[in-house]
């Protein structure tokens, strides 16, 4: 059995222009401070990171490796988020998207696309420049819009936006596995993939593609009311990543689910700080113990409540409490009898005792 690493801690939600957030020596130093063991980086924030000159020198990867050791973090995995958006977005959302792009390509959807392509694979060679083994990203979303099918969705109309996505994709995933990376999908609501289902309705599009893999966010599923414990049951193998991220669902009598366009503060369903939702923690570190996941806790605070520098320090220690030493031997050791094969055997009473003919 495997032990989780961690905690780690995605920079994402805490890069800014202000010291000590505004590079990676000092981020990590921050993150270190705090009792974080790894970082997740965000390649799309230049403050800390050079996502193509990654892609191009292993000295520089050997450098941003040395600043991390020099705040004693390990790199844990980079990340791709909103590059990888932009592999595949519906048409309504063009303008939105748009800003997750250079201006060179605003408004030319397939020049987007084209560069948004072009930095997975460069996340690909970078990660593998960084001794890396995983690497985590959005699918995009091509059927999204037509999530709730009102009017009815024509026929057919599902299956091609999923032939497409698998199309577009397929060609990254070989990337990846060419550089010996696992490619890690968030399970998202606003991605095309977004739960168990969509993710295998993809998944069979590629032929099961070996490096078409899951970043596991419980918060999520809270969000959606998935049952995310059997979640893992269902697709341990297949999950090489992990988001701790809390969140809680309180539905009313004037909202559930969908949340009446309201503002994260009022909605029924929230993210949460870790520890101030309603996520079973327990029982997700077991079940991932238990399947040998051998990959990193890393924390990703989101809360529409609490100060983020306030989650961050309440994060580490939250993540240490609940990873689990696992065991090297079995708990009744100590009442082993010492039998073999031929002890087995007769105590099944398939072999004559002693004194009988």
């Amino acid at each position: 059995m495997k032990t989780i690493k961690g905690p780690a801690i995605f920079l994402a939600q805490f890069a800014g222009d202000n010291p000590p957030f505004n590079n990676l020596k000092d981020i990590s130093r921050w993150a270190a401070s705090l009792g974080y063991k790894g970082v997740q980086i965000p390649t799309w924030d230049s403050r800390l990171f050079d996502l193509k000159r990654a892609a191009e020198s292993k000295t520089y990867c050997d450098e941003i490796r040395g600043t991390l050791a020099a705040s004693k973090v390990e790199l844990t995995e980079l990340s791709t988020h909103l590059q990888g958006q932009l592999v595949a977005v519906h048409p309504a959302y063009d303008e939105a998207f748009d800003g997750f792009a250079p201006a060179s390509v605003h408004g030319n959807p397939s020049a987007r696309q084209a560069w948004g392509v072009e930095q997975l694979r460069f996340a690909a060679k970078a990660s593998a420049n960084l001794g890396l083994n995983a690497h985590v990203t959005f699918s995009g979303a091509l059927a999204w819009p037509y999530l709730y099918p009102w009017p009815q969705r024509p026929p057919g109309l599902v299956d091609t936006a999923f032939d497409e996505l698998a199309k577009r994709w397929r060609p990254i995933l070989d990337e990846f596995d060419k550089a010996g990376i696992d490619l890690c999908f968030e399970i998202h609501p606003g991605e095309d993939l977004h739960d168990g289902i969509t993710f295998e309705m993809f998944l069979d599009r590629l032929g099961g593609h070996k490096r078409c893999n899951i970043l596991y966010d419980p918060s999520h599923f809270v969000l959606q009311q998935l049952d995310y414990l059997e979640y893992i049951d269902i697709y341990h193998s297949r999950i090489k990543m992990f988001h701790v991220k809390d969140a809680e669902f309180r539905p009313s009598g004037r909202q559930g689910v969908y949340g009446g366009y309201q503002p994260w503060m009022s909605r029924a369903g929230r993210f949460r700080s870790l520890g101030d939702g309603q996520v079973d923690f327990a029982a997700i570190f077991s079940k991932l113990a238990q399947y040998d996941f051998e990959g990193w806790a890393v924390v990703e605070w989101e809360c529409c409540l609490k100060d983020s520098e306030q989650g961050a320090r309440e994060g580490a220690p939250f993540v240490a409490r609940h990873i689990i030493k696992t065991a090297e031997r079995a708990f009744d050791d100590f009442a082993k009898s010492g039998a073999d094969v031929e002890a087995n055997r007769r105590m099944l009473g398939l072999t004559k005792s002693k004194g009988h003919d």
